[in-house]
Formats: structure tokens, sequence, C-alpha cells
């Protein structure tokens, strides 16, 4: 308390600076006596002083400071009184009595204060207070605020006199019915449908929104019953309120001439300038509409931009998928306008089941492709290669002979090739082989292994000597996935080729064989490889079919001038966990690289064993943080293994 004393004392200082220090520490002292002085300094024209009074006034609060501040309401200064509401709007309920006294205040400005901090108090006792000043004071903006606070408040126990003040004048009623969509209490719908019939064109459109946001089923009947009177605009906005309340499966509930009416106004709703109100006429017309719901979506999806609008693209190719296969989408695939083709292809991929034939959707697509330009071809071709079988093999043969474009040639090759394995289309796709885009060749290549038989094995051993490298390398991974058994005396002259890559392709190949006597000595061959790529090749083969005789090759690689080939060799030692590699890796653990040292500490966490363990206590006393943490990791790993 002395403390306080000496803090009261000099906020009568005559320097500034010892003033704001003690505004301050008064506050983290609690300093309550000093409240008034407090409150006194905050007209102080000192912005550093303010903002010290004003921490300390919240910190310290209570009954005194909410009395002291309040005067400071009636202050000609605009910054006092904002300051003064800032702090009522923190500490005021915890003086509710003196917040209630002065709401009956003679001075309007004071009551629609005073209604401000009530909205803050997150107090039950508030409601009361602010429902009178809502239905009985003369002052329309402090029946104004007084709703606007009541809505901050969010207390069902509001809704009933919120309710009587929808009769209140316009401007009430816009706080009143944001007061009620916040409160959200089922009574309000009522009301709020009530006052429908005498409001004004944008009081009733903020009406019909709130009934939407509050989302209560009962408000839809009273909604139906007002659509034929209702002039368009304000119809557009109960059409967008049902469907929300509703959702767009549930209008299929409704009767047969509700539904056919609803779906007219859906319709005309369709056509309004607000895109809210737009898309919730697409969603309910998914389910309720038809060849001119459909038309009149892809309308809509011809004036937006395919990446600008991509989720509102997304909600009416939903839309439209629901409806099903209509003249408009087949007519929309045909059109000019390359955003509403580019929707009717989406549309109908949506339609179609997984696979189809001539006589549904992929006939639609097929049928359209040749009339199509160039970017909804390649859309076409991808959609019906998907879902296509054999019965469209002589459509896919025609676009594989007569077409040019890569993209539309892979997903020809796909169906063809990987899909159909039709081997009657190999020598078709043979040529593809040589294309100038490496995904044609590649696709080319996936089709010709899917469809395989004598023909194609025939094609690839001819191939696998040709002067071209890229076409060895194709003919080497074909001739592999085909058959390397039955393809032995070709892999085994590839390991020998002059390019990497096809070295690769064919020690690989090998390895899949399974049996170590047809691959070990020529992979080991190969752990010379000028090549660092080879090189790590035959590591990670050995890795792969680890047994006891790759174990003086895996030690040998961790001498390898590359540092990957040893992060493999090191990687294929500790997870077969090879004890006779731990003093290697203790050496490593001086290497330049900190990626291999890092790889050496997880080895030997791997392995184990007294060994490893104290190299890797060691190592816990670095000052690097990285290599300390893997280190625990590591020594982590060796004691659960000891459990």
């Amino acid at each position: 308390m002395a403390e306080c004393r000496e803090y009261l004392a000099l906020l009568d200082s005559d320097d500034k600076e010892v003033v704001r220090e003690s505004a301050f520490r008064a506050g983290e002292e609690n300093c309550i006596e000093a409240v008034p002085k407090l409150a006194e300094l905050l007209t102080t024209n000192h912005l550093g002083i303010q903002e010290a009074v004003d921490s300390s006034l919240r910190k310290i609060g209570g009954k005194e400071t909410v009395q002291a501040v309040l005067p400071l309401l009636r202050s000609d200064d605009a910054p006092v009184r904002n300051l003064s509401m800032d702090i009522l709007r923190e500490v005021g309920s915890q003086d509710m009595g003196a917040l209630i006294e002065l709401s009956q205040d003679e001075d309007p400005d004071i009551r629609i204060f005073v209604a401000d901090i009530l909205g803050s108090t997150r107090s039950l006792l508030a409601v009361e207070p602010l429902c009178e000043s809502l239905l009985k004071d003369p002052e329309v903006n402090v029946r104004y605020q007084a709703a606007v606070s009541l809505g901050e408040l969010g207390m069902a126990e509001a809704a009933p006199c919120l309710n009587k003040a929808m009769n209140d004048e316009e401007w009430v009623q816009y706080s009143v019915i944001e007061a009620l969509t916040k409160i959200g209490h089922a009574s309000s719908v009522d009301a709020l449908v009530n006052a429908l019939d005498s409001a004004s064109d944008l009081v009733a459109s903020m009406i019909i929104d709130s009934l939407g946001e509050l989302g209560n089923v009962k408000a839809v009947t009273m909604l139906l019953r007002r659509m034929p009177d209702a002039p368009t605009a304000l119809r557009n906005k109960i059409v967008k309120a049902v469907v929300k309340i509703l959702g767009g499966r549930s209008l299929t509930l409704l009767s047969n001439e509700e539904r056919e009416r609803f779906r007219q106004y859906l319709l005309v709703a369709l056509e309004d300038e607000d895109e809210e109100i737009q898309d919730a006429a697409i969603q309910g017309l998914a389910h309720v509409g038809g060849e001119q719901a459909s038309r009149g979506i892809l309308h809509i999806a011809a004036g937006l931009d395919s990446d600008r609008d991509q989720d509102r693209l997304g909600t009416i190719i939903n839309g439209l998928a629901e409806i099903g296969l209509t003249e408009a989408l087949k007519e929309g695939i045909l059109g000019d306008d390359q955003v509403a083709a580019s929707v009717a292809v989406q549309t109908l991929s949506r339609i179609a089941p997984e696979r189809c034939g001539r006589h549904d959707v992929c006939s639609v697509l097929m049928d359209a492709f040749w009339k199509t330009a160039l970017p909804v071809q390649r859309q076409i071709i991808s959609v019906a290669a998907e879902r296509g079988d054999e019965s469209g093999k002589d459509f896919f043969l025609k676009v594989l002979e007569e077409h040019t474009d890569g993209s539309v040639l892979k997903s020809v090759v796909y169906l063809l090739g990987e899909k159909l394995r039709l081997a009657e289309v190999a020598d078709r796709i043979f040529p593809l082989l040589d294309h100038q885009y490496d995904d044609v060749k590649e696709a080319a290549l996936n089709a010709c292994i899917a469809i395989g038989g004598d023909t194609v094995m025939a094609w690839f051993r001819d191939r696998s000597g040709s002067d071209n490298p890229l076409q060895r390398f194709m003919a080497i991974y074909a001739l592999g996935k085909l058959g390397a058994t039955e393809n032995m005396d070709y892999l085994k002259l590839a390991v020998e080729d002059e390019i990497p890559d096809v070295r690769k392709v064919a020690l690989e190949a090998l390895a899949g064989v399974g049996d170590p006597s047809v691959w070990r000595s020529l992979a080991l061959q190969r752990l010379c490889d000028e090549n660092k790529d080879v090189r790590l090749t035959v590591v990670e083969i050995m890795g792969r079919y680890f047994d006891r005789e790759t174990i003086p090759h895996l030690l040998d690689a961790l001498s390898d001038e590359d540092d990957w080939v040893k992060i493999r060799a090191i990687d294929a030692l500790g997870e077969h966990g090879v004890v006779e590699s731990v003093p290697r890796l203790v050496e490593m653990l001086g290497n330049s690289n900190r990626f291999v040292v890092m790889k050496a500490v997880e080895g030997l966490g791997r392995i184990g064993g007294p060994e490893a363990f104290n190299a890797l206590l060691e190592i816990t006393n670095s000052d690097e943080y990285e290599l300390v943490s893997a280190a625990e990791e590591a020594i982590t790993m060796i004691q659960e293994s000891q459990e």
C-alpha cells in the first residue's frame, strides 16, 4: 500500500514521463485508490499518459473504475469519450447497476453510448434494459443501437422484444433483422415473415436473406405462399432462401404442382445478376431441371473465365451432370464458346459410367470429336479413352491414323494398347516410338509392352541394335519388361552398351530375374563403371537382392568417389544389419559431406552393438545440434533393440 501512495503522489508530478510511468505502475500494483486520479488523467492531452492510464484502468477494473470513467462519456473531447467507451466495454459488466441506471439518462447521446457498452458486457442482465430501450426510447438512434447490442449479446432471451421491434421504422428494422439472424431463435421466423407484408423492398430483401440464414424449414411454406405476388427481384431472393433452407435435393419432395411452379421461378432466378442467386438457382435446377435448365446453366458457363471462376464452373458442372444428358449439352460441345464446350465435355464425363460404348454418352463425344476445336478434342478423347471399350475401336483407329496432336495420340494409344491390349494395332503404334515428343514415345512404349506377343518382342529385339541410343534404351527397357529370361542375350549385350542409361536398364532387368547367378557377375563388373549412376544402380540392386556374398562389394562401395553411391551402400548395410561394416561407418563419421555423416549415424543406429553405441555416444558431445539429435535418435534405436 505504501507503493500505491507513492505512485499516487507521483501522478501529480510536472514531469510527463514520471506521470506516465507512475500511471503504468499503479495498474501493475492494482492501486484502487489511484483510480479517480487515473480517470482524471485520461483527459490529459498526452498520448503516452493516456495509453498508460487506459492500460491500468482495464487492469484494475471493478466498480471504482466503472463509476470513475462513466462521467467522461459527457466529455466534449471525442478522443476522451472514445477511450472511455473502450474501457467501459471491457470492465462495464463489473457494475451493471450503474450502466442500467444511466440507460435512462436524459441525454440521448449518453443513452446511445450506454446501449453500446451493454452489448459488450456478455451479461444476461443487459437484455432487459436494452429491450426497454429498443421498445420505448423516443430516440431512433438509441433504439437502433439497442438492437445492435442485443445482437452482439446473442442471447435467446432477447428474441421476444426484437420480434416486437420489427414494427419499428426502417432504420431500426435493419439492426433488428441482423440481431435476429445472429440469435437464430425459432420464434423469430413468424415475426420476420409477418413483417414482409408491410416492409419496404430493401427491408423485405434483408428479411428473406435472414430467413435463409436461419435455415428454419418452417419459413419455407410461408415464403412459397408469397412468391406469386412478389416482384421479380424479391422473388429471386426467396428462391435463394428456399434453396438454402431445403437444399436442392429436397425440392423433389414438393408436390408436383409446387415443384413445377418453383422450377419456373428457378429458371427466372438463373438470369438474376446476383451470382449467389444464380448459384442457388443452379443448385435447385440440378434436381428439378430439364432441357431449358441445362441450356440456361450452360449459358452462364459461357460467360465465365476458366481460370478465375474455377469454383463456379465446378458447381455448374455438378449441376448439369445431375440433370443428365440433354440436347443443350450436345449443342454446347459443338458451339463456338470454348468454355461452354469444355464444361459440356466435363459434364458428360460425369454422366458417363466407368465403361461406355457406342450407344450412350461416349457416342455423343465421339460423334462430336471431328467437329470441335483442338482443345475440346483433347478433352473428348481423354474422357472417351478412360471410359471406352472395344466397341469404339474403329473410332480410335481412325484418330490414330489421321490425327497429329501429341495429347490426342497419347489418349488413343492408352486405350488401344494399355487398356484393350489389341495385338492387331501394334504395327500402327510402332511408328510413334519415333515421335518428336518424349511423352508420346513413352505412351507408345507402355502400350507396346502391354500388348506384348511375338510381334512386339521381335520389333524390340531388332531395335536393340539400333544406332539411335534412345531407341536402344526403349528396346532394352521393353525387353526386360516383356521377359528378361527370354531376352537374356540381348540384355547381357546391353550391359556393355556405350550409353549409361542403357546399361542401367539392362542391369535392372537382369536383376529382376531374381537368380543371383544370372546378374551378379555382370553387375559386379559395373561396380567400377565410369558412370556414377550405373554404379549407384548396382549398389541399389545389391541392397534389394542382398545376401552374404554382396557384403564385401557393398563395403568396397563405401570408398566410391561419389557420395550418393556411398550413401546407398550405407543404407543397404544398415538395413540388413551388417556388423562387419561398423568400423567403416565409424570412420565415415569424419566425412566432409554432412549428409554422408548423418547417414552413417543412422546406419550405426540400425546395426547396433557396443562399438556403434560408443561411437554414437561420443558424437553427443558435439556442438552441432542436428548431428547430436541424429545420434540421440540412433542411440535410442539401439536401446530399444535391446529390450
